[in-house]
């Protein structure tokens, strides 16, 4: 058994499948396999989408039978952010969004929402930006646990995300530490992003084993290229022993822009292990 059999697979619709329609994305993932999937804030700008478009999303999923396993808050990526969670001026869009991705949640079963903590802004004073971002994660941490959901707080990389504060495992750790000190709640978790982190340029052996205990939620995508596993430089099938050796009982996230086509950029996961997200 390879150790990808032992764990849970869940695929990112906002980057997978970018060559169909969003709507035509959860069927597909169903198609190939997979009966979980996640996604970036699915809205564009809008903070507080109209009650259409919301049930459209919601019955692309259900008509698909898959269950939506993760979705960050607002993040309009196309637009270079990096997350709202630390900017003043986005602080009522920001707490708008958690109300709609809450309620999201608690229809289609998802468990783990995404804040990531937003890029620095020029000119304002990054502790103000970090006092904020802590309210704000705490208003997101109560939203979720009213659902049954963690939240989720990520590393980036730098040569990606220059303004973004949060480069390394550590940081992230540290900020989810504070969320729950904040709420005690203790449902604020890591996001351990392999492909951020490996471009960080940490160990990522050693980072599953410090921080096992705190990790929410794990994606994938190979080095350097962002593309499926296979393509790069990481050692996956050490990285899923490690994994599931550590305990870890969550999903996985193939985050990762394909290079194969269609279902061909799964062909490195067998069919038979793809349910169950």
């Amino acid at each position: 058994m390879t150790a990808a059999a032992r764990l849970r697979w869940t695929v990112n619709l906002s980057i997978v499948f970018g060559e169909l329609p969003p709507a035509e994305r959860p069927a597909a993932a169903a198609a190939a396999g997979f009966t979980a999937a996640e996604l970036w804030w699915p809205f564009g700008d809008e903070h507080a989408p109209a009650p259409a478009a919301v049930e459209a999303l919601r019955r692309s999923f259900t008509d698909a039978g898959v269950r939506l396993s993760g979705l960050n808050l607002l993040d309009d990526l196309g637009r270079g952010e990096r997350g709202t969670a630390s900017d003043p001026a986005q602080r009522v869009r920001f707490r708008r969004s958690v109300e709609v991705a809450a309620d999201l949640a608690a229809s289609l079963g998802c468990t783990a929402l995404n804040a990531l903590y937003g890029n620095r802004v020029p000119g304002l004073d990054p502790a103000e930006q970090d006092e904020l971002a802590l309210e704000n994660l705490a208003f997101a941490a109560r939203a979720a646990h009213r659902v049954g959901a963690v939240l989720l707080i990520e590393a980036l990389n730098s040569a990606e995300s220059p303004r973004y504060p949060l480069v390394s495992a550590k940081a992230a750790v540290d900020v989810a530490d504070r969320v729950d000190e904040l709420t005690g709640l203790g449902n604020a978790r890591f996001l351990c992003d392999l492909y951020h982190l490996a471009r960080m340029g940490e160990d990522l052996p050693r980072v599953i084993g410090t921080y096992a205990d705190r990790i929410g939620h794990v994606q994938i995508a190979d080095v350097p290229g962002r593309h499926e596993p296979g393509t790069g430089t990481l050692d996956f099938e050490d990285l899923f022993a490690r994994l599931a050796a550590s305990g870890y009982a969550g999903p996985v996230g193939l985050e990762y822009r394909p290079t194969a086509p269609g279902h061909a950029t799964f062909d490195w996961l067998p069919r038979a292990h793809r349910a169950g997200g």
